[in-house]
């Protein structure tokens, strides 16, 4: 909303009015116009307002319309981020003529039955989108091997489903060569908890950048956090200790480059002049630190319309390569674009 309001000149509250379509405001067509066109205009996706679902599915001589897409998360409350990809397939849903149903099971087997039962009982069950909190191997029900199905931010050892998850190494990567971009050699790094996929992900991308760059890969310059603004603020101290410490810091999420912020604040360092610095997931509060941090996005509402396309063409039949190939499984990796704001510069 504030890229839109200051793209058509007008305020976050009118914007808002405007892409929720709120039928009591009192907006003129050309304000509303003029909002539209500016989101257009910055990439954004509008959801389609004219006409009901019904009007927008071919009518199905064999039975029901199947229109539902089941979308079943283990967590929604603790995290922005699967809230985001829950979006994501709304939207693709709604444009393909669907509907969305979301169940949160917390883990609970019992509440996870009950959901899948429900759905396979519906006579317009499309498939199942089975999402997870934070991308690790997960354990696909057998009631759900019957049913087209998804896997979002998780993967099975199986090799049977469909399977969305960000491209972390790519992203650890891309955070790391655009230090070096900048002309660092000496880069920190924070990361978060070792045994989750992602902390070990971006580590690998980051040793990856280091390795393409022909940069020496330092141990002393890696320290594991807990993904909050407490980790970034202890490896931040602990890195600026060092006899050598680093021009540039890699934090692997947002918390901790905020919390690293504080400890460059705190030993009287300014970012970027004395300390670059790098961000991970590019959340709100990103844009609203001083400066504005320079991040990488984690492309939740990617994923999300990914999952869904993917679904679709499974349930049309889509040849891909590796069905070709005689395997079911097709892996799909979205990328985790730079968002370049303030805390970078050039030495």
């Amino acid at each position: 909303m504030t890229d839109v309001a200051k793209a058509a000149g007008v305020s976050q509250s009118t914007v808002s009015m405007a892409l929720n379509n709120v039928s009591s405001a009192r907006l003129s067509d050309a304000t509303r116009a003029k909002v539209l066109s500016a989101a257009v205009e910055l990439g954004y996706r509008l959801p389609r307002r004219e006409g009901s679902v019904d009007e927008a599915l071919p009518a199905d001589a064999a039975g029901p319309r199947r229109n539902l897409i089941g979308y079943l998360v283990d967590e929604i409350s603790t995290s922005p981020h699967p809230v985001v990809s829950v979006d994501g397939a709304r939207d693709a849903a709604w444009e393909h003529g669907c509907v969305l149903s979301v169940f949160v099971t917390r883990s609970n087997a019992d509440q996870e039955a009950a959901a899948i039962a429900a759905l396979r009982a519906h006579p317009q069950l499309l498939g199942v989108i089975y999402s997870t909190i934070f991308t690790r191997a997960a354990q696909v029900p057998a009631a759900l091997h019957e049913v087209p199905t998804v896997l979002l931010n998780c993967h099975d050892d199986s090799g049977r489903f469909p399977t969305i998850v960000p491209g972390e190494v790519g992203g650890g990567h891309a955070a790391t060569d655009h230090l070096i971009g900048a002309g660092h050699t000496r880069i920190g790094f924070i990361n978060g908890e070792p045994w989750m996929e992602a902390a070990k992900d971006r580590l690998k991308g980051y040793r990856r950048a280091l390795a393409t760059a022909d940069l020496p890969f330092d141990p002393a310059l890696v320290r594991d956090g807990d993904w909050m603004n407490s980790g970034g603020f202890d490896g931040t101290m602990a890195l600026m200790a060092l006899a050598r410490p680093p021009s540039a810091i890699f934090c692997a999420n947002d918390l901790m480059a905020i919390g690293a912020l504080e400890a460059l604040a705190q030993l009287g360092k300014k970012v970027p002049e004395d300390v670059s610095l790098i961000g991970y997931d590019d959340q709100e509060i990103s844009r609203h630190t001083h400066p504005p941090l320079t991040t990488m996005v984690l492309p939740n509402y990617e994923m999300g319309r990914a999952a869904v396309e993917l679904l679709l063409a499974e349930g049309a039949g889509v040849e891909t390569t590796s069905r070709a190939a005689g395997h079911r499984r097709a892996l799909t990796k979205i990328d985790c674009p730079l968002v370049e704001r303030e805390t970078v510069r050039r030495r």
